[in-house]
């Protein structure tokens, strides 16, 4: 399955679709899900879509799910499938997620006499912006009846071949939030006169940074972050309002409420002290991503069987999020990290990066574990 793999990667590279606009993507996954004999359900909380599979014997129903929509970020390489749509592009792997899950289901749709039970292919859009598909496909019945769920992100931080999980939180709870300050605008030679509001914003920034350093115990983790500060527009005329953006990111759900009431405190009453006004707009994002305990067991057992035991790796926890989060807070699960980097062929570029692209070969090494773990569960031998 290979080659095949890599043209359909390479076809959604170059016509990539945002988040919950994904329609010619779950077009292109459900016309083949259908051919292969797979009852597909579309349009489930959105864009996204599940297909089952059923086996020749009672068992549990097991869930593989991968997740489709780009990023609005320009394409920056230079290969025969670079994005097609300006503006955006598959800088995340999302593509390479879909089409090890198509072949996947082309396999296994072939081998039903292995299958005990139910496989279930989740297909899902807006992974990239809250509040993400996961949780409108749960809503819509994604989840209904499926005993266990993986899913796997191929992933440039580690080399190809490589393999590696975290027991428990493996992924933070990412939250964020964006505030105007409201000041009293001037002439730059006149300060006295007016309430500025950059200046404020800069006290804002630096007050922030003291949750982390004072507030949060030095044993857990935590990150307050602002990724976007725009306010004036002349050199000489103190600006009137200010404007920000910001994330938090968390494991803890206690530490996660406590660390949005101080952001919320810290931005009031810093205007206030300023004689400024503030008007926030704080949001919960995905939940923290945590790994049942037994299935990342799982998960070492059968990685250990695919490949050398020293790439088949214990983790650390991350601080980014994932919308898959919301499928472990309801059933047992492991998400797994699939060493996707070379940078032989250039794939050395971070996630979300303009040159983002990954070693395609770590499709296979996606496909078959993801397999093996689906079967697993039936206790039946591996077809891989």
């Amino acid at each position: 399955m290979y080659e095949t793999m890599v043209s359909w990667r390479r076809h959604l590279h170059r016509h990539p679709e945002l988040s919950y606009k994904e329609v010619n993507t779950a077009a292109f996954v459900a016309e083949k899900l259908r051919d292969w004999g797979l009852d597909v359900k579309t349009n489930m909380g959105g864009n996204g879509l599940v297909a089952d599979l059923l086996g020749q014997t009672d068992g549990p129903t097991v869930a593989l799910r991968a997740d489709m929509d780009a990023l609005p970020i320009q394409d920056e390489k230079t290969c025969e499938y670079v994005s097609t749509v300006p503006g955006v592009m598959h800088a995340c792997g999302h593509d390479a997620h879909t089409s090890t899950l198509l072949a996947a289901a082309k396999i296994l749709s072939e081998r039903r006499d292995l299958i005990q039970g139910r496989i279930r292919f989740i297909f899902q859009h807006a992974e990239e912006v809250t509040p993400g598909g996961a949780a409108s496909m749960i809503e819509a019945g994604a989840l209904d009846g499926v005993d266990f769920i993986y899913g796997v992100h191929l992933w440039t931080p580690l080399e190809l071949g490589v393999v590696g999980s975290t027991p428990g939180a493996m992924m933070a709870a990412a939250d964020e939030f964006d505030f105007a300050i409201r000041g009293k605008g001037g002439h730059g030679g006149l300060p006295h006169q007016a309430v500025d509001s950059v200046v404020i914003g800069s006290h804002v920034v630096v007050n922030l940074q003291t949750i982390v350093s004072r507030t949060v115990s030095p044993i857990q983790s935590c990150v307050v972050t602002i990724g976007s500060l725009h306010g004036g527009s002349n050199f000489n005329v103190i600006a009137e309002s200010c404007e920000m953006k910001g994330t938090t990111r968390t494991f803890d759900a206690e530490l996660r409420m406590e660390v949005k009431s101080r952001v919320e405190e810290i931005v009031e009453s810093t205007c206030r002290m300023y004689g400024a006004q503030a008007e926030m707009d704080y949001r919960l994002g995905y939940p923290p991503l945590v790994n049942d305990a037994a299935e990342f067991q799982r998960f070492v057992q059968v990685a250990s069987e695919l490949l050398p035991a020293e790439n088949v790796r214990t983790l650390e926890p991350v601080m980014a999020a994932e919308d898959f989060a919301y499928y472990l807070e309801r059933i047992p699960g492991c998400f797994i990290f699939v060493g996707a980097g070379n940078p032989e062929i250039g794939a050395s570029y971070p996630h979300h990066h303009p040159r983002f692209d990954l070693d395609e070969r770590a499709m296979l090494t996606a496909g078959k574990l993801l397999i093996r773990l689906a079967l697993s569960t039936k206790q039946s031998q591996s077809v891989v």
